[in-house]
């Protein structure tokens, strides 16, 4: 993303548009960290961003005066500093949806002995916010915070099936990495897929996201009607038998459904608060 600008070829800014190209960069600086190494240098987030270092360089020494960004002695580059850790806790606790979801997947990773997670649509992309780890010795976790694209996995197709069509092709018309081998990249054999997932209100993935992992996943509507993110059952991928994925589908569309008109009546009622 390029949002810097060559004098002589761009009228120049008013304050208003600058001041919001200024929050939209600082904006950008931060988003790379919730997804990529611990730690960025300057270099790497002018390539990334397409900005020039010293604009790069400037954002970087703002946020670590607010302790948004730290460094570490030795260590090369930035890393997320506690006043963005207490910003992340806040916001993970002021998410409404997660505390209704709470007992929802807890009693769901009893049911299916497999952990079970909540993710929440961010931007284009998508970050778990919770899991209920399964009891058993082999499982599968997932890492909280962590951003990964809407095409890869259950959890990201079946948000990405139910948002509206123009944002949905808009999203379809960029590169689709290959995570795994069984990753979707074809736009055309992944609409298809899409169109069976809205139809049925689940999505399955074996291997598409994360190599030797199943999943089934369900869209998590809130009160506005809009998906706002996904929960899903997920574990290792031999033990997501065509029986037991027929199961899942069932209790993950159910628990869905639990949460979603739980969040409604929060909302309604006004009774929101953390976890």
């Amino acid at each position: 993303m390029n949002t810097h600008s060559t004098a002589g070829r761009k009228p120049a800014a008013s304050p208003d548009s600058s001041g919001t190209e200024a929050a939209a960069r600082v904006a950008d600086v931060l988003l790379l960290f919730t997804g990529g190494p611990r730690y960025l240098g300057v270099s790497a987030i002018s390539r990334e961003l397409g900005l020039a270092k010293a604009v790069v360089h400037r954002i970087l020494q703002s946020l670590v005066s607010r302790e948004m960004l730290a460094t570490d002695p030795g260590v090369a580059g930035y890393r997320l500093g506690p006043a963005a850790v207490a910003l992340g806790a806040s916001a993970l606790r002021r998410f409404d949806a997660r505390t209704v979801a709470t007992p929802v997947l807890r009693r769901l990773r009893d049911e299916t002995g497999e952990t079970t997670t909540l993710s929440g649509l961010v931007g284009d992309e998508r970050v778990y916010l919770d899991q209920f780890e399964s009891p058993r010795e082999i499982k599968m976790t997932v890492e909280i915070g962590r951003r990964f694209p809407l095409h890869a996995g259950s959890s990201g197709k079946v948000i990405l099936a139910f948002l509206p069509g123009d944002r949905r092709e808009a999203l379809l018309a960029r590169e689709l990495p290959a995570l795994t081998e069984k990753t979707i990249t074809a736009a055309d054999e992944l609409r298809g897929v899409l169109a069976e997932t809205a139809r049925e209100g689940v999505a399955v993935s074996l291997g598409e996201r994360q190599p030797g992992a199943g999943s089934v996943a369900a869209p998590l509507f809130g009160p506005d009607g809009e998906v706002h993110g996904s929960i899903s059952v997920c574990g290792p991928q031999y033990r997501f038998t065509p029986d037991v994925v027929v199961r899942y589908r069932a209790l993950v569309k159910e628990a869905a459904g639990e949460i979603r008109d739980s969040w409604a009546w929060l909302r309604e009622s006004g009774d929101v608060g953390g976890r």
